[in-house]
């Protein structure tokens, strides 16, 4: 499609993406257990209505509502960042072992008893995780080919993530059952233990990040054109930061980072501070979808958010590839 049409569909596409947000948050808000209509829905928000519609509303289903958007957003510019700046539609947080990292972090404090020093305790393990991930990853890259090469990371991601997920298979064997129920959440994802408390913090997080990420888009056109730039390690680590985040609080959630911004790239080509803000968009949209896909399948039981988005994601990804290798080809 001519570059013209391109810019000329890009704020409607934004606009889309907006709507659809919004229109998921609004439907997994009323879908639950208790069932509420968009009128009830509403006065909850406005602080009227029956006081148990409140607080169903605003304690239990809109701060995890809101959690699923922030983690979908993060991970999706996440992904895209890293897609641009090692110029690979294969590069996500997942693969590249940072949410393994995470992960590995978070678990360390179900091991050691340390979640009672609280989410700042989780979140920081989380994060020193996944920075000792990346740098696990740019030391295989550089004892490889001596630079970083796109192509060399994105192998060590995989080698570094497939060794940590072993450490959490590990880490499962040792621990007592409570403990172990408590692991197991951040190897299959789920935003049930959402609460205003921690969705601030991510929030805080997320926008910081997300923000840097977005005043960097010139930088990462230049990579993305094949331009060497001097933004590599603090766009790796800011990558970083959204991951653990989303991973203190969420769990492992894969395909996020990796299907969002290649499907919104297909679809837009827009500069990476546009292709940023969309995959923001489509990120919350799809994860808020992909949880609401989990608690409705199966009720009363829930289906882990990890399995839903690889569910969704993998076949997804699948036609993307064989779609572009046509194209190639053809």
């Amino acid at each position: 499609m001519p570059l013209v049409a391109l810019a000329r569909r890009t704020p409607l596409v934004l606009v889309a993406l907006t709507v659809v947000a919004a229109v998921a948050m609004l439907a997994a808000v009323r879908w639950g257990s208790t069932p509420l209509s968009t009128a009830a829905v509403l006065d909850a928000l406005a602080g009227t209505g029956d006081e148990a519609t409140r607080a169903i509303v605003r304690e239990l289903r809109l701060p995890r509502v809101v959690q699923s958007a922030l983690v979908g957003a993060a991970l999706a510019a996440s992904g895209s960042a890293l897609q641009a700046l090692l110029r690979n539609p294969l590069a996500d947080p997942y693969v590249l072992g940072i949410s393994s990292g995470a992960a590995v972090g978070a678990v360390a404090t179900v091991v050691f008893a340390a979640t009672a020093l609280g989410s700042i305790a989780m979140g920081s393990a989380a994060l020193v995780g996944a920075l000792l991930a990346l740098a696990l990853v740019l030391a295989i890259g550089r004892a490889v080919g001596g630079t970083l090469d796109p192509r060399t990371l994105v192998l060590g991601g995989v080698i570094v993530g497939a060794f940590l997920n072993a450490l959490l298979m590990l880490a499962l064997v040792t621990l007592d059952l409570e403990r172990y129920r408590a692991a197991l959440f951040w190897m299959l994802g789920s935003n049930s233990g959402a609460d205003w408390r921690g969705v601030a913090t991510l929030a805080v997080v997320v926008t910081t990040a997300t923000a840097w990420l977005v005043a960097r888009g010139r930088a990462l056109d230049a990579l993305a054109l094949g331009e060497e730039t001097a933004h590599h390690l603090g766009v790796l680590v800011a990558a970083s930061v959204v991951t653990a985040a989303s991973v203190s609080v969420a769990g492992t959630v894969g395909f996020v980072g990796l299907v969002v911004p290649h499907m919104l790239r297909l679809a837009l080509r827009p500069s990476q501070r546009v292709q940023l803000v969309a995959s923001v968009l489509g990120g919350a949209a799809f994860l808020v979808l992909a949880d609401l896909a989990g608690r409705a399948i199966a009720p009363p039981n829930e289906i882990p958010l990890g399995a839903v988005t690889a569910l969704l994601g993998a076949p997804v990804f699948t036609w993307l590839l064989v779609r572009g290798e046509r194209a190639r080809l053809a």
